[in-house]
């Protein structure tokens, strides 16, 4: 019997390579994005190779949204087994620390940590179906508070990136405490590295883009997607290697 996937801010990029990866490995992949043109084409473009992926209007923020995606897929197969969130945003690149106020972090809340929450909330009742859910956050290194608190060796420390880096602890700490509560029911989660991938995420970043390419940041959240051995990791080391951890 064929798995079935969600992956959220699948429209593109790094979404997009995650959603191609999984169905190529054999699993029904509903294609999440908020911009339908965009999530059709992408669909469109990844089953004329012959991959079975299914468009869902989904933009994490509008819970209505979030409810009709998972009653998809409750009508048509039923479960779902693999939890991709990896709908995100950045919303104060360029600007002085000194600028970035309350509302950028709200921004960033709400789709980076909210919205995934709203996604793992209503889906639950589908992974409970699974036999062996997993569930991947994309998480950055960004967020560890290990590397925040040190300026002498890690960047992450230096950028500076207020509203991106809380959202990005905040949701670790919803994986940590996922992980716990679901642990009984066997539903697996992890959090991601993919490592600094040239994504539209970053176009607008005043470092450097990364060097990693959308191939190569699907790696570890692929893995962790089709078979997540442990629950409660921060997994893809530095440089987006599945077998390392990146420091809480």
């Amino acid at each position: 019997m064929k798995e079935i996937a969600l992956v959220t801010g699948a429209n593109k990029g790094l979404g997009k390579e995650i959603a191609r990866r999984l169905a190529a490995a054999g699993l029904t992949v509903y294609l999440g994005a908020r911009d339908a043109t965009r999530g059709r084409g992408a669909a469109a473009e990844l089953g004329a190779a012959g991959l079975d992926v299914r468009f869902v209007p989904l933009d994490v923020t509008v819970e209505e949204q979030v409810v009709a995606a998972a009653r998809a897929i409750e009508e048509e197969c039923g479960r779902l087994d693999v939890l991709v969130n990896n709908a995100g945003i950045v919303t104060e690149w360029g600007l002085p620390f000194e600028d970035i106020t309350a509302d950028h972090l709200r921004r960033a809340f709400e789709v980076n940590v909210l919205g995934a929450v709203t996604v793992t909330r209503t889906c639950l009742p589908l992974l409970r179906r699974s036999k062996g859910a997993r569930v991947v956050n994309m998480s950055s290194p960004l967020g560890s508070l290990t590397l925040l608190d040190d300026p002498d060796h890690h960047p992450a420390a230096s950028r500076g990136l207020l509203a991106y880096s809380s959202s990005k602890a905040a949701l670790n700490a919803v994986t940590l405490v996922y992980a716990e509560a679901l642990r009984a029911a066997g539903i697996r989660v992890n959090a991601a590295n993919p490592g600094l991938v040239v994504t539209d995420l970053n176009a607008d970043s005043p470092y450097p883009r990364g060097t990693r390419s959308v191939e190569e940041g699907a790696e570890v959240p692929v893995r962790l997607a089709l078979d997540a051995e442990g629950t409660g990791g921060f997994h893809g080391g530095m440089e987006g290697d599945v077998t390392e951890r990146v420091p809480w």
